[in-house]
């Protein structure tokens, strides 16, 4: 079976002995004998391939180590997802230590409001956030403010100032406790006339057919369960 004996090559490897002649000549004497050609092609090889391993090694550390910017960027992307934590924005609560985190301070409010009227704190927390979603700054279209939302003749028979935060809620607090009282503890009336007023809940019997206080005690009921 004879070989195929590809052309090129033969070219290129004379090619590159004529080099290596025109450096080193054909034969070449140094202090200690006589050195052939082929020994000189033979350690020219040899420091060539040396040279290249020593660049490949001293390159590897860095490629192993070294990033882009886009494999940075998304190294800390993936670590920003894994240590950032789910923010409660207030919506679907059910205990009043489920309160918004931007405002802390209205947690201790309710709690406070809610032992000194003798009110469950997770109803009042409830209608905190049926009313404002806990916001101090709301006013409704029709008046109503704060975290509790007090109607201004509401908060003045309170004794409150509906604008003070923890005014406004010990004022609700102190507002769910007559309701609760007038409706003998029934947490369903309470609330509709928390909504609606205690004389459209005694007009009615219960709750009022108004769609938006049937909405609203639902809502409410369901964030106290």
């Amino acid at each position: 079976m004879i070989d195929v004996v590809n052309m090129a090559d033969i070219a290129h490897v004379q090619q590159r002995i004529k080099e290596l002649q025109k450096s080193f000549g054909q034969l070449q004497q140094v202090p200690g004998g006589a050195v052939g050609f082929d020994d000189m092609l033979q350690r020219t090889m040899k420091a060539q391939e040396a040279a290249h391993q020593a660049k490949t090694q001293n390159a590897a550390p860095e490629s192993a180590t070294s990033k882009t910017p886009a494999a940075t960027q998304a190294a800390d992307a993936t670590n920003q997802a894994k240590t950032t934590l789910p923010v409660n924005v207030g919506t679907g609560l059910k205990a009043v230590s489920d309160l918004p985190p931007a405002n802390g301070d209205l947690s201790s409010m309710v709690q406070a409001a809610a032992q000194r009227e003798n009110v469950d704190a997770r109803l009042v927390n409830a209608i905190a956030q049926a009313e404002s979603g806990g916001d101090q700054s709301a006013v409704s279209p029709v008046g109503a403010i704060g975290v509790m939302q007090l109607m201004p003749d509401t908060a003045a028979g309170l004794g409150v100032d509906p604008y003070d935060e923890q005014q406004n809620v010990e004022g609700g607090a102190k507002y769910l406790r007559e309701m609760l009282d007038t409706f003998g503890g029934d947490v369903r009336k309470a609330v509709a006339a928390y909504n609606a007023g205690p004389a459209a809940v005694k007009a009615y019997g219960g709750v009022p057919p108004y769609p938006e206080t049937q909405e609203y005690v639902d809502r409410v009921l369901d964030l106290y369960r």
